[in-house]
């Protein structure tokens, strides 16, 4: 976590020698070590440093009693594993046990004194927490809508994983599951399609300041080595523009460190039952560079997951292995005056030998294809982002970015008693983007935000279909698109409990493409008009509105209502042997919802939202006469979604966290030539979707710590996509797993099960588009096991 400086103040100094010398009534609940510092320092009227990073993140139970200062202080560092050394008359700083023999596995944080002269019983309020993704610094009890944020550590545990370890945390989101580097992702019910297609997806993904992809897959990047995750449910259109209908996640890496190294490593291995064996290994170091000036950060993940899906016909088992590696490198220059640069690297590469779905009707975890169905998922970016302060609370960045992901999958094709046949899919897409922004945060009466961005995005869809060994090209499609845009937001402080705020963001979109192997004998001079038609070049423009209040009635309380726009531009793609062009989409939200506490911390925390959406001219995926996926405006629809999570401390070791959304929604308003019948159920949504975990964590002798997490999940029911073709019933599964570990700070022993009940499921009804494959399901992983050792220096 990080703590912010605080300035001591010669007169709060000479305060706090008296305050300190007395008993006072001591009240601090059980939480973490930075937390219950802030509180005893603001009780008792001292001062208390704590500068390892690790060390401010340890669980401590509740201290409460009569205590001078010294001996609550002494009570954190005995239940944190820490020495409290006296640093001043009133002020002690907390150092690990051991520590001059070791470095802390992560950098230190700037963690300064924290002097208060509050009155006792009075609760210190912890240091504030920051929604960078807000673009503002907007503190979380300004913040006007639904989040969830995930501390990248948490994230970590049981081994190093990509989206779906997010996607157990939170209930309002949910993937497609084809395969890591192949999944669409969806929040708050927004969901157009099961296909990776020519549309931009619902979630904009960030790394940092960037956007990841424009209309390409989930690139699924491993979760290691983050400070934290941000979801901001949608829209998210006036920062964020277009692609954020559903919201936005944002990665937050922990940044380079300059004056000394540190690093950490893990290894495991895994054991899936009814499949193969496994293995991951990840590594994260950060190294000095010309003293405290620069710094470099690398880390490196790998991972084979063993496969679990047989293939009778080919006298094959196990055939869905699946191998990812991927990496990142930083390195970050103080440029002196408040002035930073930073330079990433990141790249991933996942080979899929084939794909995961089964039969649904045939025997358990088995497909009756004749084929092979391995995919490729390659992902790599480069990122220059300047940052520093223009004057007294006016801040500046300025990120630059290059872009490439290349996504090629195999579908069988082959018809029932028919020759073996393979339709080869492969989606190229290469992206430069540019955003800069000025703002103010809303420390006093006001907080402004203005800025720019440019986005240039090309894409290339190539199709073939034939015999597995010489497939045939087939009609494809490029699209290209230059996106510039300006945006601005403001706040206003209306007394003491009201923040207004206000905002929009204008896009001009310029959109060209063509189509990929067309046949032009078989096109007719009115075919060919309409080709030339829709493949010329155009330009759409676009303004999104936001507005929003926040009222802060009571302590730990915030109550806001929100409203949002967002919009995804046009573009082509490919119907049957032509092109054709579907048009932009756009939705309006309306959002009401609050929140106490804060989630993870503190006795008990609760937030509840509920929205309502119309979304105009629903871009969505379909099955076209010649049996093969292509894209369309299906029609208009309304999604209504409420969510709710609450986290309780039920003892000073264990926690529980739950969380459930509902969704209702329809395509109410379809255009009959693509939909049949009045009312389609948007694809992918379940109306249910709920969530338990609970955190246990408890001291092993002087130097040891146990740790149990867990979760359980459950995912309703849901619909795969639009048009009869696509009505197959998936969801209604029940996910569940724990995680184990032994260890401290330096080295530790952990032990995971996922899918303890080992339930089959259906977690996505699609593993190819073509006739033999519709009967199909995607199950679970089987229940697997993984041991895992980690250490660090």
């Amino acid at each position: 976590m990080r703590l912010l400086p605080a300035f001591i103040a010669p007169l709060a100094a000479l305060l706090a020698v008296s305050a300190n010398a007395r008993d006072v009534e001591i009240a601090v609940p059980a939480g973490k070590a930075g937390d219950a510092a802030v509180m005893i320092a603001q009780q008792t009227g001292s001062s208390v440093v704590i500068t390892d990073r690790a060390l401010a993140k340890r669980r401590v139970p509740a201290i409460r009693g009569t205590l001078s200062a010294e001996e609550a202080i002494q009570q954190l560092a005995s239940a944190a594993n820490a020495t409290a050394v006296r640093i001043g008359q009133s002020s002690w700083r907390l150092v690990p046990v051991k520590a001059s023999t070791r470095r802390a596995a992560q950098p230190p944080r700037k963690i300064a004194a924290i002097v208060t002269t509050a009155a006792p019983l009075e609760e210190a309020a912890p240091e504030p927490i920051v929604v960078i993704g807000s673009k503002r610094d907007t503190r979380i009890e300004d913040y006007p809508g639904h989040l969830t944020m995930v501390d990248g550590e948490e994230l970590t545990i049981g081994g190093v994983g990509g989206t779906e370890k997010l996607a157990r945390r939170m209930s309002s989101l949910t993937s497609t599951h084809l395969g890591s580097g192949r999944n669409k992702l969806f929040i708050r019910g927004i969901a157009d399609s099961s296909f990776t297609g020519p549309t931009q997806s619902t979630v904009g993904q960030y790394f940092g300041d960037l956007r990841l992809s424009y209309n390409a897959p989930d690139p699924d990047l491993r979760l290691s080595d983050l400070e934290r995750v941000e979801v901001l449910e949608g829209p998210q259109g006036a920062l964020y523009g277009a692609g954020s209908l559903g919201g936005i996640i944002r990665l937050v890496p922990n940044l380079p460190e300059p004056g000394f190294a540190s690093g950490s490593a893990a290894i495991g291995g895994s054991a899936t039952q009814h499949g193969a064996l496994g293995a991951d290994a990840s590594a994260v170091i950060n190294l000095p560079v010309a003293g405290d000036v620069a710094a470099l950060r690398l880390n490196i993940d790998a991972d084979s997951q063993g496969g679990y899906i047989d293939k009778p016909l080919l006298g094959r088992r196990d055939v869905n292995r699946t191998d990812t590696i991927s990496g990142r490198a930083a390195l970050r220059v103080d440029a002196g005056g408040g002035w930073f640069v930073d330079m990433i690297a990141i790249g991933k590469t996942t080979d899929g030998d084939d794909s995961q779905y089964a039969d649904r009707d045939g025997p358990p975890l088995s497909r009756a294809a004749s084929v092979t169905e391995g995919f490729a998922a390659d992902y790599v970016q480069g990122q220059l982002v300047v940052s520093g302060e223009l004057a007294d609370d006016i801040l500046i960045r300025s990120s630059t970015g290059l872009s490439w992901q290349s996504v090629k999958e195999n579908y069988d094709a082959t018809a029932p008693d028919g020759p073996e046949r393979i339709f080869v899919q492969a989606n190229d897409t290469d992206m430069i983007a540019n955003e800069t922004r000025v703002w103010k945060p809303l420390e006093g009466d006001w907080g402004w935000l203005v800025g720019a961005s440019y986005v240039h995005n090309r894409s290339t869809l190539n199709r073939s279909f034939g015999a597995p060994d010489d497939p045939l090209p087939s009609a494809g499609v490029r699209n290209a698109i230059d996106e510039l845009t300006l945006y601005g937001e403001a706040s206003k402080r209306l007394g003491d409990i009201l923040v207004a705020s206000f905002g929009g963001r204008f896009t001009a979109s310029w959109l060209g493409g063509s189509g990929t192997n067309i046949r032009f004998f078989a096109l007719t001079p009115e075919s060919v008009r309409l080709l030339e038609a829709n493949t010329s070049s155009r330009r759409e423009t676009a303004f999104l509105p936001a507005f929003s209040i926040v009222a802060t009635p009571l302590d730990k309380t915030s109550l806001y209502f929100r409203y949002q726009e967002g919009f995804r531009p046009g573009g082509l793609a490919v119907t049957g042997d032509y092109v054709s062009r579907f048009l932009n989409d756009h939705v309006s939200t309306i959002e009401i919802g609050g929140r106490y506490g804060r989630q993870g911390r503190g006795d008990f925390n609760f937030a509840a939202n509920v929205s309502f959406t119309r979304w105009k001219d629903i871009q969505a995926d379909f099955i076209d006469p010649v049996g093969l996926p292509s894209t369309a405006n299906i029609g208009d629809g309304r999604i209504l979604a409420a969510t709710i999570s609450a986290g309780f401390q039920i003892t000073d070791a264990l926690r529980l966290d739950s969380g459930f959304t509902v969704n209702d929604s329809d395509v109410d308003k379809p255009v009959p030539e693509i939909l049949a019948g009045p009312v389609t159920q948007i694809p992918n949504i379940a109306a249910f979707t709920g969530r338990f975990a609970f955190e246990y964590v408890r001291p092993v002798g002087r130097d040891l710590e146990f740790t149990a997490n867990g979760w359980a999940q459950f995912i309703g029911r849901s619909r795969l996509g639009v048009g009869p073709e696509l009505g197959e019933s998936q969801g209604n599964y029940f996910d569940s797993g724990v995680d184990l570990r032994l260890g401290n700070d330096r080295f530790g022993l952990s032990l995971g099960v996922s899918n303890l009940t080992d339930e089959t499921g259906n977690r996505f009804a699609l593993g190819t588009p073509f006739t033999t494959g519709r009967a199909q399901i995607t199950p679970l992983r089987p229940r697997t096991l993984r041991l895992g050792i980690d250490a660090s220096f």
